[in-house]
Order: structure tokens, then sequence, then C-alpha cells
């Protein structure tokens, strides 16, 4: 099937203008921050304070979740924020978070066991487990 030139940008226009399709482009930006933090933390508390990977991998996932949530609550979902509902937000926010935190976790100790350094094994990890926080915090999170 060959997509007529004429159709491609009202296509790209269409999709650019779909509400989900803005909100996973903002929880992408939102993401990337958070995957910033978290492998800066990650790295810091294995090569500064020489905390073990799993422990480092704790810390670095709550500094990151909490950036992440204030970000995609104030940004990314915003039209849903409610601030009568902001501790409910936030709890279903940390439960989606947590899930793909041990998600993560199960993965990052899969990959240091097969040889990966501790942390390009942490960058996959959580680039891998980005559906499930996306999915879950759009759908329960933040509806």
């Amino acid at each position: 099937m060959q997509i007529e030139p004429e159709t491609t940008p009202r296509f790209a226009a269409g999709l650019l203008g779909h509400r989900t399709f803005r909100q996973l482009i903002k929880f992408g930006l939102v993401g990337a921050t958070g995957f910033i933090i978290n492998v800066s933390v990650f790295a810091f508390c294995l090569r500064v304070l020489d905390v073990h990977y799993r422990l480092a991998y704790v810390f670095a996932f709550c500094v990151a979740v909490t950036n992440n949530f204030l970000w995609n609550r104030i940004w990314t979902f915003r039209h849903q924020k409610d601030d009568s509902h902001m501790a409910m937000q936030g709890a279903r926010f940390f439960a989606v978070s947590l899930l793909a935190a041990v998600a993560g976790f199960v993965l990052l100790e899969v990959f240091v066991r097969a040889g990966l350094p501790k942390i390009p094994g942490e960058m996959l990890a959580v680039a891998l487990v980005v559906p499930i926080s996306f999915l879950g915090n759009k759908h329960w999170s933040f509806r």
C-alpha cells in the first residue's frame, strides 16, 4: 500500500492534533528528563557513594518518579488536574511507577547477570518499561 504524497501532511496533522499523541509526546519529554535524572542518580550512587546497584536503582527510582509525577501532573495531563484529587493521582502514579520499576528491576537483574555493565543495563531496563508507565498513567492515574 502506497501513501499518496498529498495525504501525508493531512495524516501527520491529524496525528499531531490527536490529544493522545500530544500526551505521548509530552509524556516522552517528561520521561526523558526523568530518564536523565534516573541514570544520573544511579551512576552517582554507584560511582560516588559506592552503593550496591540494587539500592542505587531504588534510590534513582524514587528521585525520578517524584520529578515525573510533578511534571506529568502540571504539564502532560494538566487538563485532568483536579487539586482535590492530587493525593489519589499521586498514589495511582506511584502504583503504576512501582509496577514499571519492579519490571525494570527484574530486567536490570537479568542484564547484569548476563554480563551487561550496570549503567547501560539500567538505561535499557528503564527504557523498556516506558509503555507500562504511559498506558497506566494515561488510563488510570490521570483519568
